[in-house]
């Protein structure tokens, strides 16, 4: 967001969530902004050693986890935000020739009918694959989940793919596959987002190998014995390298930076780093804390 406020005498970006580089579905986040006194950025992978490693290689590991997952009969398990994070799995996943049903469940579907209905907003190269008629949203191979039913007889469908919400296993449909698929080491669970701290997949990714889930109401342990991968890199935000390009390539260089968005720490992190090499004024503000800009 661009905003001009006082008959632009004060210009604010606000730029989150974002990613300063190219992804499947995405060119880089826009920075051609030919005025701006405060930049707001999010800080999510903001602290020192947050650096992701190149896309190709991320994406390259991501299919061999799914593809090994396949040769084993497994099942994997991919949990998603609904908008974004699934068309990027879709796409990556697509454009892999993947064979074996992809199915999704929870609000994935119904978000697809944006990405489809709007191709102009999605990257160049996405663009042209659709107009030559390339749509990785309408592969066959993708299928609906629209019932407990269906969600069932997935679970018998081996070996496939299941994307469902929530991205953090925080609830939705992805926890009754978790219980349904969990305790099989055949199957594999796949992280392709970030996991705030305090979630069941942070938890999970620390280690833990008997998870609390609740399951119709009721909340029992249970033992984790599918495999756990975290596909670091398809993240949508961007990392510390990107945060940093990001503010040098503005045509303008802003004011100030408020960096907002992240862990405390991450948040504090960035605004050093951003005050050290640009030399401008860094916030990184608390809960509730007002700071007045003009």
């Amino acid at each position: 967001l661009h905003l001009h406020v006082g008959e632009g005498m004060h210009n604010i970006v606000y730029a989150l969530d974002q990613k300063f580089g190219r992804s499947t579905l995405l060119d880089p986040a826009f920075t051609d902004f030919q005025r701006v006194e405060t930049l707001i950025i999010e800080s999510t992978y903001g602290g020192p050693d947050d650096f992701m490693p190149p896309r190709a290689e991320v994406e390259g590991e991501f299919m061999d986890v799914i593809n090994r997952t396949m040769e084993r009969q497994g099942i994997v398990l991919v949990p998603s935000f609904s908008v974004e994070r699934a068309q990027e799995v879709m796409a990556i996943i697509a454009e892999s020739g993947f064979q074996y049903p992809v199915y999704l469940d929870g609000m994935i579907w119904d978000a697809n009918g944006i990405f489809t209905a709007y191709p102009e907003y999605l990257g160049r190269q996405m663009q042209k694959n659709i107009f030559q008629g390339h749509d990785p949203f309408l592969n066959p191979i993708f299928k609906r989940i629209a019932s407990q039913q269906e969600r069932e007889k997935v679970w018998d469908d081996r070996p496939c793919v299941i994307v469902s919400t929530s991205g953090m296993l925080l609830g939705g449909p992805v926890i009754q596959h978790l219980h349904a698929l969990a305790e099989d080491p055949r199957n594999t669970l796949v992280f392709v987002g970030f996991q705030s701290e305090g979630s069941l997949g942070r938890r999970i990714q620390k280690g833990w190998k008997e998870i609390p889930l609740d399951v119709n109401g009721k909340t029992s342990m249970q033992q984790l014995k599918m495999e756990v991968y975290t596909a670091e890199g398809l993240s949508a935000h961007s990392d510390r390298n990107q945060l940093l390009s990001f503010v040098s390539r503005m045509p303008m260089r802003p004011d100030r930076v408020i960096c907002v968005h992240g862990e405390p720490v991450k948040t504090v992190e960035l605004a050093r780093a951003i005050h050290k090499l640009f030399r401008v004024e860094t916030f990184a503000p608390k809960n509730l804390e007002s700071i007045r800009l003009r």
